[in-house]
């Protein structure tokens, strides 16, 4: 199973390719350091891989930035990833899909909350 989450950690400079992140499968999660945002959550075979690759594409692909959209993801320099180990991919899935509906459900509840306080009765 999944480990503690390491410390929020800035991007290096895109010019260096050193990511300080597990080697090995893992949870992933990126935001914006100021709004503290959500930009990007899952699981990888290979953390810091998928990292460099959130860092150097914006997680798009090639094709993806010739034909698609404009990326909304912010600049680099604006986001701060931390990541957990596992023992193995099937392990990182498993905790990834915990932790989405953990986050769901709190974000569930925060809805009920505001709903109700603004229809009382």
């Amino acid at each position: 199973m999944v480990q503690t989450w390491s410390g929020w950690k800035r991007f290096p400079d895109a010019s260096i390719d050193q990511i300080e992140a597990p080697d090995g499968p893992g949870v992933y999660e990126v935001r914006h350091t100021l709004t503290g945002r959500a930009v990007a959550f899952g699981h990888a075979a290979d953390v810091a891989n998928a990292i460099t690759h959130l860092m150097h594409n914006g997680g798009v692909s090639a094709f993806g930035r010739l034909f698609g959209r404009p990326s909304l993801m912010p600049r680099v320099a604006d986001l701060e990833f931390r990541t957990s180990a596992a023992a193995n991919r099937a392990d990182a899935k498993t905790a990834a899909s915990r932790l989405l509906g953990l986050r769901q459900a709190a974000w569930r509840r925060r809805l009920d909350t505001g709903w109700a306080a603004r229809h009382p009765g």
